[in-house]
């Protein structure tokens, strides 16, 4: 298997890119052990030093392990790879709005509630249960609440039982981070995600899909109406 040379200012970058690529695209399968380190080098035209940053970069993002004495190997992380993926490909251009991202959240969460209360099982139950907990006890701290708030919609996904939503899901929600900062520090804000959080893991637990479905709905009305209110004050 032979490796491109490479020309750029951050060399470890794009031999980030060659290798994640290959991982993505199944011609580096789990276990599959990448060249040495030097003979990378050689291959890739740069410093060992270069080979060395970029191993340390592809390890931090869960694609490859280092095993000492060993060699580097494919960890199997493709999903943590695929949502990375993803989350480049959906990052703002400049001047772009945060409405078409919470338009796709309105076409896919509320079906994504309905799948959640046929299919969830006990442990993503109580995943939201304790997700709707911890931002129960930071309505005052922005970083934990929002953290929590990613986790309830996430396991939500997860409850689907279709392992391909959580990755198309993870990447939009997590995207949002700014505008929910800025949601958050609305007078009420987060005590009316809150309480529409509360109505769809209620919804949920009743196994109730058409109820799921309108609390979520609900929800991100109120997720636009509060951004919009954050937007003109800024």
């Amino acid at each position: 298997m032979v490796y491109s040379p490479v020309q750029s200012s951050r060399l470890y970058e794009q031999i980030v890119e060659q290798v994640e690529a290959r991982i993505l695209s199944g011609e580096l399968e789990q276990g599959a052990r990448l060249p040495a380190e030097r003979e990378l080098a050689e291959q890739l035209g740069v410093s060992r030093t270069a080979v060395r940053e970029a191993t340390k970069a592809l390890r931090e993002k869960g694609l490859v392990e280092v095993h000492p004495g060993r060699g580097t190997f494919v960890s199997g992380a493709t999903s943590s790879a695929v949502r990375s993926s993803l989350g480049r490909i959906l990052r703002f251009r400049k001047g772009q709005s945060a409405d078409d991202l919470v338009a796709v959240r309105e076409l896919l969460e509320p079906e994504i509630a309905a799948m959640a209360a046929e299919r969830a099982d006990a442990d993503q139950l109580a995943v939201m249960r304790k997700a709707v907990e911890a931002m129960d006890a930071s309505l005052d701290a922005a970083e934990p609440f929002i953290e929590a708030d990613l986790q309830f919609h996430l396991a939500l996904a997860e409850g689907t039982g279709n392992s391909l939503i959580p990755l198309l899901i993870d990447p939009i929600v997590d995207l949002l981070r700014e505008q929910r900062t800025q949601i958050f520090y609305i007078p009420g804000g987060a005590a009316r995600g809150q309480m529409h959080h509360k109505r769809i893991l209620r919804a949920v637990s009743r196994r109730d899909s058409k109820a799921a479905r309108a609390a979520m709905r609900d929800h991100l009305k109120q997720v636009r109406q509060d951004s919009q209110t954050a937007e003109s004050r800024t």
